[in-house]
């Protein structure tokens, strides 16, 4: 296997960010055919011409275009990692990566994230969506930090995970005003024949719907079935249907998706979980979102309400 020389692709990416070998020459504190002869090497190890000299400067060839991104992106990662390891930051942004279960409403992620960037200290948050097991072994690969879930991990997946449940919450049916004057009636005898707006099967909460149907002998008419809670949501802002989503930001889905609250269903629990590798519950961004799951996300008043 050749090894790439990252010297030359150096002084390749010094020439194109000051557009000139003259200046780059001098920035590098070398002499001008020095450095020629470095880009020249670099071409003839990638087989590929890189650089067009012009009356203006220089202009790269489509393949030089591809190669500078590489090295910028090179260069860049690499003055981060000195920064990182030597302390030179003045202030060191920490960063975190969450996985989102699709299923998960996003605003249960919003909560646990929102005092994370509230504190003092600079963090950047990246988060991702996508299905649990997707999410599960990007962090068995430390690629995500956390994954936050409507289920646990299986107890082969928990192995080197540490799983912390989020407090329970009832859910509510919501659904536009227009809806919620269509079906006023006795609730929930008045869900028989409304237009609904599910989970898809297999996940927890459409399991717990479909099993409540049942116990109360409703019918309803399913119209759509959506992986994405948000997609669900949006749906139902339309007045498509009605849907289902916890109790505990009740507040923020009627503000968000000018929706109302249709009828309560106690007997539904919805809980969410988070899972991170047991090597790293000690990371301070990490050790602050499970601290705030442990305190409780949905505030007191809906708390009462769902322990009354």
């Amino acid at each position: 296997m050749n090894w790439l020389n990252y010297h030359h692709l150096y002084y390749f990416w010094m020439v194109v960010r000051h557009n000139s070998v003259t200046r780059a020459s001098q920035a590098l504190h070398l002499s001008q055919p020095t450095v020629s002869a470095q880009v020249h090497q670099l071409e003839n190890a990638l087989k590929a011409k890189l650089l067009v000299r012009q009356r203006r400067g220089m202009k790269l060839t489509p393949v030089g275009r591809s190669v500078y991104r590489y090295a910028d992106e090179i260069f860049t990662l690499g003055r981060e990692l000195q920064e990182a390891v030597t302390g030179h930051q003045e202030q060191q942004v920490l960063r975190l990566a969450m996985g989102v279960a699709d299923v998960v409403p996003k605003l249960v992620a919003q909560k646990l994230l929102i005092p994370l960037l509230q504190q003092e200290k600079p963090i950047r948050v990246v988060c991702r969506e996508d299905r649990p097991e997707r999410l599960l072994t990007e962090l068995s690969l430390q690629e995500l930090d956390l994954v936050l879930a409507d289920s646990p991990a299986t107890p082969a997946e928990q192995e080197r995970m540490v799983v912390t449940a989020i407090e329970e919450c009832s859910v509510c049916v919501y659904g536009s005003p227009a809806l919620r004057r269509a079906y006023k009636g006795k609730f929930p005898r008045s869900l028989s024949g409304a237009p609904m707006l599910l989970p898809t099967a297999g996940t927890m909460l459409r399991s717990a719907i479909d099993r409540w149907f049942f116990s109360e002998r409703i019918q309803p008419r399913v119209v759509g079935e959506f992986d994405d809670s948000a997609l669900l949501k949006a749906f139902g802002q339309e007045g498509i249907g009605l849907f289902v989503a916890p109790s505990g930001v009740e507040q923020e889905i009627c503000k968000q998706f000018d929706v109302v609250v249709i009828g309560r269903i106690e007997s539904i629990r919805e809980r969410f979980y988070i899972m991170v590798l047991e090597s790293r519950i000690d990371d301070p961004p990490i050790a602050r979102v499970l601290d705030v799951a442990r305190r409780g996300i949905w505030g007191k008043r809906n708390r009462k309400r769902d322990r009354s």
